[in-house]
């Protein structure tokens, strides 16, 4: 009589009446049901780790690239016709051109940089003036946000941009003026004043960052020469690239167009340190998390001892009527990876229903909790970013699936081993 083809009917039928089998029938439901209830947590847990984790990371670098120069061009420092030491670009303008016809570069920006103090109202706060054209500041799609910004940004040409962090600090409005104190001002007999302006606050932005809101200004370029006396010069040159992630493929042609006596700072050598730091925080909680999966299958083994245990007797009748070890060991293999199979499922909707509906899950949070859950002052971004990634998942549907098929297989084939005539007297 030919063997019965493997995960044949009768072997889920009978994995079904066993795992459906209360504790007086001789199952173990309570301890399935910890079981299901503990993988989906699990699950739960990876998923929304990695999608905050994935979240964090976007919303992170989405505010650099979106707020900042990708590459910025700076002068090695050098003596001018006078004998004083400067970093200053002169011919800027010969050097942007040369910079601009580089493929992959889609804008260049002359700056002019410079720490202030600015005053209002009897409130003082040190902020950075970043001199720039005002076609050069609508480049940034961070600054330039008609969602986040307030004022109208046309009149930034008569004003100036300030961050909506400063604008709190400072109890700022638009239409308000703004007074900017700089220790280099004009250079007199007696040593260098400090340089006092008035400027009317035209536009305030959010780029999205506590850190920008917090300290950055927008001054228009001439103006900004006029009052650090830069007249004719530029401090950096700022490039926006198409493709923010390929430097490798642009900064060769980059320093071949900039050519001697200058160097570039990438927007990745100014935060790689986080974003390593950020990577191997993240490898580390999936690391952490994925353990605690493994904790969470471990007790499918629990489970399916106690069911082998109970079901001794039935597995001596099973054994006598012509089922083979491989069929038992596939019914209890079934069982546990059954238990599996659904809790993951369980953790999946869970997880995702929490990534899809953040925002709402931690203003509750927020409010339970009376505010201040999230400091933007610790963590520079506003809000708790999550994206939902089908990689992520995936990567979480497969450990949680190989880890019940891999802890299932012991007890198993203990329960197919288990000898017919021994089981039946031992019952």
């Amino acid at each position: 009589m030919p063997s019965p083809r493997p995960f044949a009917a009768h072997e889920w039928l009978i994995a079904w009446r066993y795992l459906r089998a209360t504790r007086a029938e001789g199952g173990v439901s309570a301890m399935t049901w910890i079981s299901l209830i503990g993988i989906a947590l699990a699950v739960f847990a990876l998923i929304a780790t990695l999608a905050v984790r994935s979240g964090f990371r976007t919303e992170f670098v989405d505010t650099i690239l979106g707020a900042n120069a990708h590459v910025t061009y700076y002068s090695f420092t050098r003596l001018d016709e006078a004998g004083n030491s400067t970093n200053t670009i002169a011919d800027y303008t010969a050097r942007a051109d040369a910079l601009r016809a580089v493929p992959g570069v889609t804008h260049v920006a002359p700056v002019v940089r410079g720490q202030v103090l600015a005053g209002f109202g009897g409130r003082n706060a040190g902020v950075m003036v970043v001199g720039m054209a005002a076609a050069d500041v609508a480049a940034l799609p961070r600054i330039v946000d008609p969602e986040t910004g307030i004022g109208d940004f046309a009149r930034y040409g008569d004003g100036i941009a300030v961050g909506a962090g400063i604008a709190r600090q400072l109890g700022l409005a638009v239409g308000d003026s703004l007074r900017l104190v700089s220790p280099d001002g004009a250079r007199t007999p007696f040593g260098t004043s400090p340089r006092v302006g008035v400027y009317e606050v035209a536009y305030i932005f959010s780029a999205g960052r506590y850190d920008i809101d917090a300290t950055r200004i927008y001054m228009p370029f001439t103006e900004a020469q006029a009052y650090f006396n830069r007249d004719g010069v530029a401090d950096e040159i700022e490039l926006l690239l198409d493709d923010p992630e390929a430097l490798e493929r642009v900064m060769p042609r980059l320093w071949q167009a900039a050519g001697p006596g200058g160097a570039f700072q990438t927007w990745q050598d100014r935060s790689g340190a986080f974003l390593r730091a950020l990577e191997v925080e993240d490898n580390v909680m999936f690391v952490i998390l994925s353990v605690l999966v493994l904790i969470a299958t471990m007790n499918i083994v629990s489970g399916l001892i106690m069911l082998v245990k109970n079901k001794q007797a039935d597995i001596g009748i099973l054994r006598t009527i012509g089922l083979s070890e491989g069929s038992v060991m596939r019914v209890f293999f079934i069982c546990g990876t059954s238990v599996g199979v659904i809790g993951t499922a369980a953790g999946v909707v869970l997880g995702c229903l929490f990534a899809l509906n953040i925002d709402a899950i931690f203003a509750l949070v927020n409010g339970v909790s009376g505010g201040g859950v999230w400091d933007p002052v610790i963590r520079g971004i506003y809000y708790l970013p999550a994206e939902l990634r089908a990689g992520d998942v995936l990567t979480a549907v497969a450990l949680s699936l190989a880890l019940s098929c891999v802890v299932t297989i012991f007890p198993a084939r203990r329960a197919a081993r288990l000898n017919p005539v021994e089981a039946l007297r031992d019952a």
